[in-house]
């Protein structure tokens, strides 16, 4: 008797859950919503304090470790700064955009239809152009430092080849998306209620983690807005090389290995159901 209520209980719970719609392609009405534009001033005041506090960091490393080996923060100081900043504005900013604060992760969550086109690119265009401000804001305050110290800009390290800095991007960013969009499974939000609370933990841990594998290979640059804003303001012609393929590439393919991996309602589930359907109907 026990186990017939205890089966019938569990298939209540699973009947009570309910995958959410996916996400419009073009939603014309959020352009009309003040919270949309709410959200892009969040992403953007967002990106800005996380390039202006990691990129500080880096500077700030170099000019210390370049006047005493044994002084400086190092490799895991510099870590523990994107991460730590990234634990912070994801929950700061997760009730009102949702927390992205990386190109990357809202081109995943755009392939997995759970943002929109529209707001998919003005999130990019916001953390960009936050990107770009919050180091510039570095620049202003630490010039001398900046100019001489790299800007913080991301490059192939010497030893390691193009290709190299490419794979080591690529694994780095399906980590960081693959833990978000763990962190963030609604599925997994409807059964403990303490997943919501806590995602901005395993994926700041998460940018901690890649960041003290990919530093010595590429400086960790598995935030595209990360590596455009350092490159645009130190406008170095090798910063520009070496960012440019790694960020480009890595995003691209990091979309697909994550929605083919992850689990769920997602753009590719939709299509390939779609396809299964017609395939079934045109043999039939």
């Amino acid at each position: 008797m026990s186990k017939e209520v205890g089966e019938e209980g569990q298939t209540q719970h699973r009947k009570d859950y309910v995958d959410p719609p996916p996400a419009p392609l073009l939603d014309f009405a959020e352009l009309k919503l003040w919270s949309f534009y709410r959200a892009l001033i969040a992403e953007f005041i967002a990106t800005l304090l996380f390039l202006y506090v990691t990129i500080a960091t880096v500077i700030g490393h170099k000019v210390r470790y370049a006047a005493d080996q044994c002084d400086g923060v190092g490799i895991l100081g510099i870590a523990w700064a994107f991460g730590g900043m990234i634990f912070i504005l994801v929950y700061c900013t997760a009730g009102i955009s949702g927390g992205h604060i990386n190109p990357a992760v809202t081109f995943g969550l755009f392939l997995a239809r759970k943002v929109s086109l529209f707001r998919a690119v003005a999130y990019m265009v916001a953390q960009c152009l936050g990107a770009i401000c919050g180091v510039g804001l570095v620049k202003a305050f630490m010039k001398h430092h900046y100019n001489t110290w790299g800007g913080g800009a991301n490059s192939v390290m010497h030893g390691y080849s193009k290709g190299t800095a490419l794979g080591a991007e690529i694994i780095g960013t399906f980590v960081l998306v693959y833990t978000v969009f763990a962190a963030t499974d609604p599925k997994r939000s409807a059964r403990d209620s303490h997943v919501p609370v806590l995602a901005p933990l395993p994926i700041g841990f998460a940018v901690f983690m890649v960041h003290l594998g990919t530093i010595p290979i590429t400086g960790t640059g598995i935030n595209p807005a990360r590596s455009f804003g350092a490159a645009v303001i130190y406008n170095n012609d090798k910063a520009w090389d070496d960012q440019h393929p790694a960020s480009s590439r890595s995003i691209i393919l990091m979309g697909f290995f994550t929605n083919i991996w992850c689990s769920g309602s997602s753009g590719l589930d939709h299509l390939w159901g779609h396809w299964q359907q017609q395939h079934i109907i045109s043999t039939s």
